[in-house]
């Protein structure tokens, strides 16, 4: 059986990338940054309803597998989708965005964005 090679524009594993998305977390802090861009993870932690080193540890598996981004404001820590994913990973974003439970995540991340807006500005 022939390995999957990284996709030759970003050098990532199709077989690593779902390994990770397999995670309900993952996925859901995933498609969030997709449809929303850069967020803070006090912001994700409300949204998914999970504790900050829960949602500190899935990123930093995102991170290191190459899909985000991180930026950092003073003591917060923003993560983001890194603009050159492939092609194949934003359309599957995109098609499950609107799927349960993951519309239902961006509503609480509006809520949880007027909530933490003074202190995660960006």
């Amino acid at each position: 059986m022939e390995a999957i090679a990284p996709s030759t524009d970003t050098g990532i594993d199709p077989v690593r990338v779902f390994r990770l998305l397999g995670d309900g977390t993952r996925l859901r802090a995933a498609l969030l940054m997709h449809q929303h861009g850069e967020l803070c993870v006090c912001e994700l932690t409300d949204a998914i309803d999970v504790s900050q080193p829960k949602m500190s540890r899935h990123l930093g598996h995102l991170r290191d597998v190459g899909l985000v981004a991180t930026r950092r404001s003073g003591q917060w820590v923003h993560y983001a989708l890194r603009p050159d994913l492939p092609a194949w990973l934003r359309s599957t974003f995109t098609a499950l965005a609107g799927e349960p439970p993951f519309a239902d995540d961006l509503t609480r991340l509006r809520r949880a964005m007027a909530r933490h807006r003074d202190h995660c500005e960006q």
